[in-house]
């Protein structure tokens, strides 16, 4: 057997254009197996277009991408999701008409081959349970088990996502702007909960939240007109001249 390489998730050359504008060019991006890697940079750096590369929902027009050492350039997103790597809203997105433990039984139902069986009534699933209430405990639910979604706070349905997502049991999560629409509170037990999901596997988030991105990566790309401007820790990137010109002194955070 080949050796195992320390990257789990590995791009080389991305480049994708929209009918003549370029909106990512010769992109490289090696994401650490076990860490938490974050891909920034200002608005229309090409960072959400280089997620939506790695995740399949969008064709390199050059460039290759592998991972686990597989080539998965030419797979759809739905494949890549069987194989481990799972972006968040792939399996979205909360039903706001069930409760909490019914969303993360909809993910379990997935994961266990029995996702056509809605139709049976509702005791059939009870062998889900167990499963279910470990990942709502995980996620700090377990107050609002049978708690409708739709009446819960925006930062605890985001906790509700995450929960369906690991329900998948994924090797690399990716998550787009987790942050989004959150207020403080909800922020901060956000943040918490991915640190603690980044325990056990690998994250690559796209984030525009610098003080979340300074507290939670490992590693940091960041992106700028397209490419890759830097990459590195938080206490190297923020002393980089070209990235407080090109992010940090853009405004957007």
């Amino acid at each position: 057997m080949g050796r195992v390489s320390p990257f789990i998730l590995e791009a080389e050359g991305l480049s994708k254009d929209f009918g003549g504008f370029l909106a990512v060019s010769g992109v490289d991006l090696r994401v650490r197996r076990g860490t938490i890697h974050a891909l920034i940079g200002p608005n229309g750096a090409g960072k959400t277009t280089v997620f939506n590369l790695v995740t399949k929902f969008l064709q390199p027009t050059k460039g290759r991408i592998a991972y686990n050492q597989r080539d998965i350039t030419q797979l759809r997103p739905a494949m890549v999701a069987r194989l481990g790597m799972v972006r968040s809203f792939q399996i979205s997105a909360v039903f706001l008409h069930l409760t909490v433990r019914e969303n993360i039984r909809v993910a379990l139902q997935r994961r266990t081959g029995t996702s056509f069986h809605f139709w049976r009534r509702g005791r059939t699933l009870d062998s889900l349970n167990e499963r279910a209430d470990a990942l709502i405990a995980s996620v700090g639910l377990s107050d609002f088990t049978h708690e409708l979604a739709a009446n819960l706070p925006y930062g605890r349905r985001r906790a509700v996502e995450i929960a369906t997502t690991l329900a998948l049991e994924p090797e690399l999560l990716l998550l787009d702007e987790p942050m989004s629409g959150l207020g403080r509170e909800d922020i901060g037990r956000v943040s918490e909960l991915i640190r603690e999901v980044g325990r056990g596997h690998t994250v690559l988030m796209v984030e525009h939240n610098l003080s979340v991105v300074a507290a939670l990566s490992d590693t940091i790309t960041v992106m700028a007109h397209g490419q890759v401007l830097a990459e590195g820790p938080y206490a190297e990137i923020s002393k980089n001249r070209d990235v407080r010109a090109a992010y940090l002194g853009s405004g957007h955070a």
